[in-house]
């Protein structure tokens, strides 16, 4: 797999889920997410990070609570949310990217 930083490095929107698999309100993302990527389809990329197996790159973001989600443009984080998003908003800060 590619790094972090060659993945986020793009000019499309990179929207990164940090997420756990024991967190329920990240379970309630995950369909959002996949709606999200239908609707959008190329004018998006979509990457899921486990923090508990990466907790390196978790602690490089300051992600102290999940869901967290970071969209990136050409290598810089242009947008931080947290907790249960609703699709609009996620869809409006991409697209505004």
């Amino acid at each position: 797999m590619a790094k972090f930083s060659e993945i986020v490095n793009d000019e499309v929107p990179v929207l990164v889920d940090f997420f756990a698999t024991w967190c329920g309100p990240c379970q309630t993302m995950m369909p959002v997410l996949e709606q999200l990527k239908k609707e959008l389809g190329d004018e998006v990329k979509i990457i899921k990070v486990d923090v508990d197996k990466n907790k390196p790159l978790a602690t490089q973001f300051n992600v102290r609570g999940v869901p967290a989600f970071l969209i990136f443009k050409n290598g810089k984080q242009v947008w931080r949310g947290g907790g249960v998003q609703p699709i609009s908003d996620l869809r409006h800060q991409i697209q505004n990217a």
